[in-house]
């Protein structure tokens, strides 16, 4: 805009036509209405309720656009105004003065002030100067952090006459302007008015008050969307066009408008502190469920793999059938004595411990318990890698001679002899086969069923004495450091397969029930996340509703800014932040909610393992970001879509 031409009005309606579609039936609410407005004058239309004038008001402020004709501002057709380009006018050009004030309750005096130069992208600094200069100068010093509900309504209109002018309001446009006002407070905003007017504001009033449109240079009175009467009550002042107030707009005021859409979604946000954590419930809860199942199954991998290790390293175990489970497993009984030592003699051996497993009820004194026998080698303990805590495991010599002795498990000896007492020497029956105790071991904990108590006796002793049996029930082979485990598992089936002449055998290690374990974990792992990524997503469409429900809910707020010069975009990027924001503070909450449930449960339930993973907490903390522009979009898409007249009327 450079400026009408000598002579130019700078409002011309031409031929302006507004309908409205009810039902079947066609409302036109204005009809063929040509209008001129120079520069300078004070305009009042006045007309009764319903005769249209509303519209035209709005018509001429690029709130509304008419179903035909033109309309000219300094000389441009606005009908090819894109809703930015239209913005920008407003912005720029126009002051809205509204009869209910429609000032935005979370902000103060001067926040409502400097909204306009806001979203003109001006820097913070100079645009809170000028606002709280404004204020001054309307008589509101002393009202510069007060927010509307602290107001009185002259002093509320003050504040959107100040809003009115932050950007020059070269045309000041009031809607009833003293409707809601008592009378003192009414003929102290006309003083105002009149003061704007002779510095060179073009104003227009809508009213009905014929006392109002007096004050006017020319009344315009409007029937049934027909003029009826133009008519001069005084000479309009002949003055120049008021001085747009320089701002200081640097690079970067699209920066700046993001980062006052954010603090006022952060405002918005905290003025609705219960509705907002009732938002992000779903999302803490989502994220929190996430965090602790990943969690949860790491550390369980992590439990069972130390469980696996402290069996022993790289041990391949040879069991009879055709694998766990089957039902022919019963029928072989082909692992004898020759075979452990066909082993023990190849050069991948580092130990071998053939193995009779029994359980039985064991007795000391007055105390009976079931415990598990386990007819084993003196390298059995070497194999499973047990540590010695007293005393020690039996040699060949107490295999080769059938020798009655045992070694026991802490448990074992807390069972039967109380915890911390020494059994070394004491006599157990094992059934009714009497075996003294000669060491003592660490349990390794690393058992995958109900914990047992265990008693090891020579192999030789079992099967003579105890089980009866000539056959061993697995052997275990401890492949020496350095030997590739898959070669010694192809030497051990071919020298089996030699020895017995069929596949009556099955060989399992540490390395494949790792493995095993490793994958079924995470797979339950991903199973039971994505389970709780479900909670997410219905915590996302939660977000989604109560931006929705705050869009109906803030409806006029979004007219008002859109008014005063709000973008599109302008209108996104707050309720699109609201959102994220919603996400993301639940995110965060919902992880913190996870760590110090982690630290709980770390230090009441010393069985549960919980392993934290950063990766997790990342993916996490994106997935709610994620969320909140997803499940955000539509609801700010909504919210920029609005008319800005409908939403303006809406109660």
């Amino acid at each position: 805009m450079h400026g009408s031409e000598p002579g130019q009005p700078l409002i011309a309606a031409r031929g302006i036509t507004r309908s409205f579609q009810a039902g079947d039936e066609t409302i036109t609410v204005l009809d063929n209405v040509d209008i001129e407005i120079r520069a300078g004058e004070m305009v009042a239309i006045i007309g009764a309720s319903g005769s249209g004038k509303s519209t035209l008001m709005n018509i001429l402020g690029c709130l509304d656009r008419p179903s035909s004709g033109r309309y000219l501002f300094d000389g441009q057709d606005i009908s090819a105004l894109d809703p930015d380009a239209l913005a920008e006018l407003r912005r720029e050009h126009f002051g809205f003065i509204f009869q209910r004030y429609q000032l935005l309750p979370d902000l103060d005096a001067v926040g409502n002030v400097e909204v306009p130069a806001v979203y003109a992208g001006e820097g913070a600094a100079p645009r809170r100067a000028r606002a709280m200069d404004l204020l001054r100068r309307l008589g509101l010093g002393d009202r510069l952090d007060h927010r509307p509900s602290a107001l009185s309504g002259g002093q509320q209109q003050r504040v959107s006459v100040a809003r009115a002018l932050m950007n020059g309001g070269e045309v000041i446009l009031a809607d009833e302007p003293t409707g809601a006002l008592d009378s003192s407070s009414g003929e102290e905003l006309m003083a105002l008015l009149l003061d704007l007017n002779r510095q060179g504001h073009t104003v227009v009033m809508v009213t009905h008050d014929p006392r109002v449109a007096a004050h006017a240079h020319r009344v315009i009175e409007i029937r049934d969307g027909r003029i009826v009467s133009d008519r001069p009550t005084a000479d309009a002042p002949r003055a120049d066009r008021p001085d747009r107030p320089v701002r200081q707009i640097r690079a970067g005021a699209g920066l700046r408008r993001q980062i006052e859409a954010l603090s006022m979604a952060a405002r918005a946000l905290l003025a609705h502190r219960v509705r907002s954590l009732l938002t992000m419930l779903g999302i803490i809860i989502g994220i929190a469920s996430v965090v602790l199942v990943v969690a949860l199954g790491n550390g369980s991998q992590q439990k069972v793999l130390e469980n696996i290790s402290s069996l022993g390293t790289s041990t391949i175990t040879i069991r009879s059938g055709s694998g766990f489970g089957a039902r022919d497993a019963n029928r072989f009984e082909t692992l004898v004595p020759s075979d452990a030592d066909a082993l023990a003699l190849q050069d991948f051996a580092d130990s071998v411990s053939p193995a009779v497993s029994d359980s039985l009820s064991v007795r000391y004194r007055n105390v009976t318990s079931t415990a598990s026998i386990g007819g084993v080698s003196g390298d059995y303990f070497q194999v499973h890698a047990y540590t010695t805590l007293q005393g020690t495991v039996f040699g060949p010599e107490d295999i080769a001679a059938r020798e009655q002795v045992a070694v026991i498990d802490e448990d074992t000896r807390d069972t039967f002899f109380g915890t911390g007492a020494d059994p070394l020497g004491e006599v157990l029956l094992l059934g009714r086969v009497p075996v003294r105790v000669i060491g003592l071991v660490r349990a390794t904990g690393a058992t995958f069923g109900p914990s047992s108590l265990n008693v090891w006796i020579p192999y030789t002793t079992s099967m003579a004495r105890v089980s009866g049996q000539d056959h061993f029930s697995s052997i275990a082979v401890r492949v020496a450091d350095g030997y590739d485990m898959t070669r010694a598992q192809d030497a051990i089936s071919a020298l089996m397969l030699t020895r017995h002449g069929s596949r009556d055998f099955f060989l399992t290690n540490s390395d494949s029930i790792r493995e095993t374990i490793t994958s079924t974990t995470r797979t339950l792992t991903a199973l039971v996340a994505m389970i709780a990524v479900i909670s997410l997503i219905v915590g996302g469409i939660g977000v989604m509703n109560i931006m929705l429900v705050s869009v109906t809910e803030r409806t006029r707020e979004i007219g008002v800014r859109i008014a005063i010069g709000a973008r599109r975009s302008d209108i996104v990027a707050q309720f699109l932040i609201e959102a994220v924001l919603v996400c993301l503070v639940g995110g965060v909450l919902g992880i913190a909610g996870a760590l110090l449930t982690g630290e709980i449960v770390d230090r009441v339930a010393t069985e549960v393992r919980l392993a934290f993973s950063g990766t997790a907490i990342a993916v996490a903390f994106l997935s709610s970001t994620l969320i909140g522009i997803t499940f955000g979009f539509l609801p700010a898409r909504a919210a920029a879509r609005l008319d800005p007249v409908v939403a303006l009327s809406r109660e």
